[in-house]
């Protein structure tokens, strides 16, 4: 009986959240902003290894998804945007040396022009041996500022230069930005992508939108352990679901578990608030201008978050 009921508990822990993350320049001190040093990465790596993640595929995780199993809590994503050349210079042999998986995302025209920072057509697909190189739109615009019809042109020709020069169909998107707009989604949705990924912090469960995946950005010296501590919060978000012309929020509309009784909130510039959730319903007053042209707003409780990104267009 005591080693059914220690088997029970362990099943009862393992399933949880997955967490995905993003990076992008590799040993590249020119671009701070974007970059993680050789030695960070090792140590990411070395913290995976030594607490018991499992470094997965995003295909393995979007299997998942289809088919609506429980995600291990121990399963991490990593994904690399923009294919720089640094990637290919720098981190590839560190992703082959502990064989972790990863998913690249090309910014196809940089690619196509041969722009010096970025790989070549051959450097991606000698990569593709290792992980799976997917899409990143064509010019990598501020798709929040291009009409439907522009999106669909952006991503037609990204689409088909990627399948001619990589022999197959991309199956996952990357935002530019991790930015976009309802009208965005679903021109992107209708060609078929597996899997569109934001750059929101969050985790991932198997009631993940799987076309608002939430990553984490691990970018310079940051806070591993935190960031796995995160999980999905579900939230069904009404409104806001753009920048209001205003420039004035009116109100913030979301659903939850009803079991939640107490949450918090956040809008960028205003910090954290204590709320009271009315059987799962969130809706809140708030009728103050937005401090920035690109606004987060966030949804808390305890561990468990959920985000939208509001973009003046």
């Amino acid at each position: 009986m005591k080693s059914f009921i220690l088997a029970l508990l362990t099943a009862l822990t393992l399933w949880g959240d997955a967490h995905i993350f993003v990076y992008h320049r590799f040993g590249d001190a020119k671009h701070a902003s974007t970059n993680t040093s050789i030695a960070q990465l090792r140590k990411h790596f070395e913290y995976f290894k030594s607490n018991g993640y499992q470094v997965i595929s995003l295909k393995q995780l979007q299997l998942a998804l289809s088919q609506h199993q429980e995600i291990p809590d121990n399963w991490v994503v990593l994904t690399i945007d923009d294919a720089y050349r640094s990637f290919y210079k720098n981190a590839l042999e560190v992703f082959k040396e502990y064989n972790y998986p990863f998913t690249l995302f090309v910014y196809v025209e940089a690619t196509q022009k041969g722009y010096h920072d970025f790989m070549t057509w051959k450097q991606l697909k000698e990569a593709s041996h290792y992980g799976e190189v997917a899409l990143h739109s064509y010019a990598h615009p501020y798709l929040v500022k291009l009409s439907p019809e522009e999106v669909r042109a952006d991503t037609k020709h990204a689409y088909e230069l990627f399948t001619r020069y990589m022999g197959y169909e991309p199956l996952y998107y990357a935002y530019p930005y991790g930015e976009y707009t309802d009208e965005t989604r679903h021109v992107l949705e209708t060609f078929g992508f597996k899997l569109i990924l934001n750059q929101n912090s969050g985790a991932i469960n198997s009631k993940s939108d799987p076309f608002n995946i939430d990553r984490c950005a691990l970018t310079g010296n940051v806070n591993l352990r935190s960031k796995l501590a995160m999980r999905a919060l579900n939230a069904e978000w009404i409104t806001p679901k753009k920048y209001p012309k205003s420039g004035n929020l009116k109100s913030i509309h979301a659903k939850i578990a009803p079991t939640i009784k107490k949450a918090e909130y956040y809008v960028s510039g205003y910090g954290w608030k204590h709320i009271t959730v009315d059987n799962g319903d969130i809706n809140i007053s708030f009728d103050k201008p937005l401090k920035f042209a690109r606004s987060r707003i966030f949804l808390k409780n305890g561990p468990e978050q959920s985000s939208i990104i509001l973009v003046k267009e």
